[in-house]
């Protein structure tokens, strides 16, 4: 299925104004663009979110993972990452309503018709609004793209890794964590 854009460009206001709308709906760029992920896209999704759930379970202090939620990045971009993490501190309370704050961590899952939006304008405006790391799941290729900031200060992604299946997914946010590449893109 193509992901499909509307003609008409809006702003974060007038695009989190609009009625409770569908699923996987986001504003990139001032665009709305609608997107049904596939069989694969879930699969992946699910087995990202219940290792970080039992990773976080695991200890105390340890944030807490969504699956996707309107985050407002800037006056033209609404996105709703497949994952978001917070660290301990930075949780959304139970009362918070949409937009929410963005995330630590932000997971985008290949779908056919948004993935070019994945790699190259969500990715840079994650970059310059300050998320500390993002995944990029691809699951056509069987690779995660993991990019990150070295310390907290620095402006940009400079650190890029590129884990096929069969490395294992780790990130200095999430200590002990650890999932195999084959777990995220496993058939079944």
């Amino acid at each position: 299925m193509e992901g499909v854009t509307s003609a008409q460009r809006m702003t974060a206001e007038e695009f989190l104004a609009l009625e409770p709308h569908e699923r996987w709906r986001e504003l990139i760029d001032g665009e709305v663009v609608v997107n049904e992920p596939s069989w694969m896209h879930n699969r992946s999704q699910h087995r990202i979110s219940f290792a970080l759930e039992a990773w976080i379970r695991g200890g105390s202090t340890r944030g807490a993972v969504a699956l996707p939620l309107d985050v407002a990045l800037d006056e033209r971009n609404v996105y709703a990452p497949d994952l978001l993490w917070y660290r301990d501190g930075r949780v959304p309370q139970l009362t918070d309503l949409s937009p929410y704050p963005i995330p630590d961590l932000a997971v985008e899952i290949r779908s056919p018709s948004t993935w070019r939006y994945d790699i190259g304008v969500k990715k840079s405006t994650y970059e310059r609004h300050g998320v500390a790391e993002l995944w990029l799941v691809d699951s056509a290729a069987k690779v995660v793209l993991v990019f990150r900031r070295s310390t907290p200060e620095t402006p940009d992604f400079d650190v890029s890794e590129e884990l096929a299946d069969d490395a294992t997914l780790t990130s200095p946010l999430l200590p002990g964590f650890a999932l195999p590449g084959a777990e995220i893109f496993a058939a079944q």
